[in-house]
């Protein structure tokens, strides 16, 4: 019991003094991902005075219509290296990403994955790649900031006939190379 109890006030000790030595935390929100109706929330962390990590999750739930859907969520950590300083200018990052989807009868921009406007892929993706983005202070606790990254992504799916209970045609991967974000966000930093 003894040993519990050390251990346990050591970790809050630690954790204490990590808080104190954080400079910033923020909460952020992407804008184009609220333009394809997901909800979004990220929250990010200096430490150092040119270092920070961020975890985004994103998740859309709803159907557009009965054979329209782009269901999915998605979680990406990231690391950034700040050239002047954490929440301030120029940044490059590495980022992680996984999640699952249910996709279906959807005509994404510039013929990316064409496949998807008349069937429906169900599956799981994970991969990563580099971002490079600027924020802007736009007052004491708001910033803007805009990035993009470009990477690898591993896609598993079941692929389907349109519609929800479409007949399985199928399994297969895929494999992408591109772009793996575009944000244009908004932080409030506490």
């Amino acid at each position: 019991m003894k040993r519990r109890l050390a251990l346990l006030t050591f970790m809050l000790l630690g954790l204490a003094s990590f808080s104190l030595h954080a400079q910033k935390f923020a909460l952020k929100t992407n804008a184009l991902y609220w333009a394809t109706a997901t909800p979004n929330l990220g929250a990010e962390m200096s430490f150092g005075k040119k270092h920070s990590v961020q975890l985004f999750y994103g998740y859309n739930p709803w159907k557009f219509s009965e054979r329209k859907s782009l269901r999915h969520w998605v979680l990406q950590p990231e690391y950034r290296y700040w050239f002047c300083q954490s929440f301030n200018g120029l940044f490059l990052g590495v980022h992680a990403m996984g999640g699952e989807f249910n996709v279906g009868e959807i005509d994404l921009p510039f013929g990316l994955f064409d496949q998807l406007k008349d069937k429906r892929y169900e599956g799981w993706y994970i991969g990563g790649g580099v971002t490079v983005g600027y924020q802007v202070p736009m007052s004491k606790h708001w910033n803007f900031e805009a990035s993009i990254g470009i990477g690898y992504d591993h896609f598993k799916f079941d692929r389907y006939g349109c519609g929800v209970c479409g007949e399985r045609l199928g399994s297969g991967h895929k494999n992408y190379f591109g772009p793996t974000k575009a944000a244009l966000s908004f932080l409030y930093i506490f």
